[in-house]
């Protein structure tokens, strides 16, 4: 059975929801599955925006040919090619012999090289082009590196529709509705979605934000997520701050990796020692957090603390793994502090005094604490002086 929202007027949903995904890109945990959205606009020329993944193709095949109701499909906008969007064009188009395909010069190639898709079917389209397809014109809008260098987005004036590719995505299947009325709901995914999928291109993220302040947009389909008509503004001001890769409030994040427990219970000090300063303080334990998880908190918060056992005269390998993501997404612009500590000689900390001071704008709060195997009073007390020299911090 054919499931279909409409939009707007002459626009629906065609997407479907994957419920038994466990893993995004076989790497990023999806405990609520995930969407894969597609649009139809059915005006006097028919343009289908975007297909699916492989795992949600039947669905999306039979909603398109219910919004179709027998019309020949007339064009296929290619947003972005990944698999996930891009994966059934070529059925697509052994089916609807008639389609002509509108992308980028770059997803032209691509087309090619992941499908094979002659180039007669494919017609290039450029940054500004319009196309008017009878009361609709559809406007497109270059967004490279965010975060494939072929992607682009569509706008449609008349209904004040950005079609955003991978932009303003989220973790998370569909629940019946395909709208984010109820946003509070999707911002710690639509985070962790961001800081993970396209949280490297920051510079390029600002690109598009100042092409997307001088459109009228009153509702933004993205191709992962919910479709947005509610609180764009404050959508548009989150993604300008994660792209500035700057905090949401002012909050501490400590992550700790433990072997044996001791740097846990030194954790937990330094926690409660924040909370009593009246600092807003989460707390990690990186072997037990995937590391989507730990890079989008760190994206939300203004301070970060990072609390290492030594393994092999080096990191603690969950904490490594960490450290090396924020430093893979272009991640920057906090205060940290650093505990390390050691069976006999510990060197986690000038390991990650190295790593993370050699990421833009970051700056160390007070000196290492170090420890020696469980630590003791002076330990105690120098978290606790610590915890104050973080609270104290005016940034």
């Amino acid at each position: 059975m054919y499931c279909i929202t409409k939009i707007a007027q002459d626009i629906c949903y065609v997407g479907a929801s994957d419920r038994r995904a466990g893993l995004f890109e076989n790497s990023y945990p999806v405990p609520r599955g995930m969407s894969y959205n597609s649009y139809l606009l059915t005006d006097e020329k028919t343009v289908l925006f975007d297909t699916v993944d492989a795992s949600v193709e039947e669905r999306f095949f039979e909603n398109l040919e219910a919004a179709l109701e027998g019309r020949p499909l007339d064009y296929l906008v290619v947003h972005h090619m990944e698999p996930d969007h891009s994966f059934s064009v070529r059925r697509l188009l052994e089916h609807h012999k008639e389609t002509t395909v509108l992308c980028s010069s770059k997803a032209k190639d691509m087309l090619y090289n992941y499908f094979a898709i002659p180039g007669e079917r494919v017609q290039v389209i450029k940054d500004g082009d319009t196309m008017s397809v009878g009361k609709h014109s559809v406007r497109f809008v270059a967004a490279p590196m965010v975060h494939w260098p072929e992607v682009m987005m569509s706008y449609l004036a008349e209904e004040g529709i950005l079609f955003s590719a991978d932009a303003f995505g989220t973790f998370g299947a569909l629940d019946g509705s395909i709208f984010a009325e109820a946003s509070e709901s999707f911002w710690p995914e639509a985070r962790r979605y961001y800081s993970n999928i396209v949280g490297k291109y920051g510079v390029q993220v600002q690109n598009v934000l100042k092409k997307a302040a001088a459109l009228p947009i009153r509702t933004i389909c993205p191709l992962h997520g919910p479709v947005w008509r509610k609180d764009i503004p404050l959508l548009l001001e989150k993604y300008g701050l994660w792209s500035r890769y700057l905090p949401e409030k002012r909050k501490v994040a400590v992550f700790y990796g433990t072997v044996y427990g001791h740097m846990k219970n030194a954790a937990e000090v330094l926690a409660a020692a924040l909370a009593e300063e009246g600092i807003e303080t989460v707390l990690y334990d990186v072997s037990h957090t995937h590391v989507s998880y730990l890079v989008s908190e760190a994206f939300a918060c203004s301070h970060l603390v990072f609390c290492s056992a030594t393994q092999n005269a080096g990191l603690f390998p969950a904490m490594e793994t960490f450290v090396r993501d924020l430093a893979a997404h272009n991640f920057g612009g906090r205060g940290y502090a650093i505990v390390e500590s050691g069976s006999w000689a510990p060197q986690a900390g000038s390991i990650l005094s190295a790593e993370l001071s050699s990421m833009r704008g970051m700056r160390q709060i007070g000196q290492t604490v170090k420890f020696i195997s469980a630590g003791g009073e002076e330990t105690r007390l120098a978290l606790l002086a610590l915890a104050h020299a973080i609270a104290s911090d005016p940034a």
